[in-house]
């Protein structure tokens, strides 16, 4: 398995490279750069000679939610007290309710609150707190039963044990491998 971080500057590196071979998806991938947000195809084309690897990089850890490249890697290397902890581990499924909590502490009663059987895993979405199921888990591409989440205490925001964390942010980053 890859680490998480390794995995982001793989993909920055590939992006590079795309964009020096002229491939216009990415080239529109730019547009999560702020200053690019509104560029039409001109202004894009004319702004990837200045593109460099740093730039690259900022554009992947926006497509995984961080509001940057150095936010990503805090988060990712699993340093304690990372500002944000991005928007991996919320998917494209818009059908799933979910129980949503602006603070750690109502996410964490909630999930306490709750029976031990079925299992339930309290992920982060940006700054927001959710608490979910086994089945969105698995709609993640995370196996439910990983012993990770038992290290991290089922618990992506404070986790017990923040190499599991970053374990399972690779695993995660594998699951979306060509999303992006």
């Amino acid at each position: 398995m890859i680490d998480p971080v390794r995995e982001l500057k793989i993909r920055a590196e590939l992006l590079h490279k795309r964009l020096a071979s002229n491939d216009a998806q990415a080239r529109s991938r730019l547009r999560a750069l702020p200053e690019l947000v509104r560029a039409d195809e001109a202004a894009l084309a004319a702004a990837v000679p200045g593109i460099r690897r740093k730039h690259c990089l900022a554009v992947v850890a926006r497509e995984c939610g961080f509001s940057s490249w150095e936010r990503a890697r805090l988060a990712l290397a699993g340093e304690p007290g990372a500002p944000e902890l991005g928007a991996l581990l919320y998917g494209r499924d818009a059908g799933v309710l979910h129980h949503w909590f602006t603070t750690y502490d109502e996410a964490r009663a909630h999930l306490e609150a709750l029976p031990q059987a079925p299992r339930s895993y309290l992920l982060t979405y940006k700054r927001h707190f959710f608490v979910a199921d086994r089945a969105f888990v698995a709609s993640l591409g995370l196996d439910p039963d990983d012993p990770d989440w038992r290290a991290i205490g089922w618990d992506w925001a404070r986790p017990a044990d923040l190499a599991a964390r970053s374990r399972l942010y690779a695993k995660r980053l594998a699951a979306t491998r060509g999303t992006a």
